[in-house]
């Protein structure tokens, strides 16, 4: 087997291209009576005429087609990762429809309702992005080596939030949760490599992590 063998997109365009809008799978759903996969919203619409799959005319369910729909998370990160740009450019089209219907978007600063602690009562629980997919992350401070004598972290804090999360919503988590690094510098690191404020939290999973299942892994430090 050629390992060096590289695959042309091309080539997994017919697993991965919804058949009722011809384009790239976006929130991937699939059918569970028969296991075909299109859009969300293009299946969603194209059942409330018909209660047959569009591909093999099979009966999703006598009464109720959207019961057995169910929303296929891996096969739309392999989406994303196969297709360079889609996540980037799917995330502005919703931005920018919020901003045209005057919603709240994860831009405009605030952590409330997109994160939530785990074991912290002192964090709000509250939901904006209510239907949000959701990434568990682990917040684990660099050890740096040293003996200093600073403020001591817990070995590590879990947190839960929207995959549209930005890094810049995780600083401000940080400094909620340990209130002496408020006044301070937080850097933020996946890997080893610093991530820019505006990177939401979907795209670095996407880009950095190696392992199926979450937690994502992140290190943060602060700057004297």
């Amino acid at each position: 087997m050629d390992l060096g063998h590289r695959v042309c997109i091309r080539d997994v365009n017919p697993h991965i291209v919804c058949i009722l809008c011809a384009g790239y799978f976006i929130d991937a759903t699939t059918i569970t009576e028969c296991l075909h996969t299109f859009c969300k919203s293009c299946i969603v619409k194209y059942l409330q005429t018909t209660k047959f799959c569009p591909m093999c005319n099979v009966k999703v369910h006598e009464t109720q087609p959207l019961l057995n729909l169910k929303i296929d998370r891996t096969l739309q990160d392999i989406v994303y990762k196969v297709v360079p740009g889609l996540w980037d450019n799917e995330m502005k089209r919703r931005q920018d429809f919020e901003k045209m219907r005057g919603l709240k978007g994860c831009d405009e600063g605030s952590i409330d309702g997109i994160m939530e602690d785990s074991d912290d009562s002192s964090v709000t629980t509250q939901h904006i992005f209510m239907h949000d997919e959701l990434i568990h992350i682990c917040l684990q401070p660099f050890e740096t080596g040293s003996d200093d004598k600073g403020p001591k972290y817990p070995s590590q804090k879990f947190v839960r939030c929207s995959v549209r999360a930005q890094v810049f919503h995780l600083k401000k988590l940080i400094k909620k949760i340990w209130p002496h690094t408020s006044k301070q510098e937080i850097v933020v690191m996946c890997n080893g490599e610093l991530l820019p404020d505006n990177h939401c939290l979907k795209r670095i999973w996407l880009s950095h992590s190696k392992e199926i299942n979450p937690p994502l892994k992140l290190q943060f430090w602060t700057k004297s």
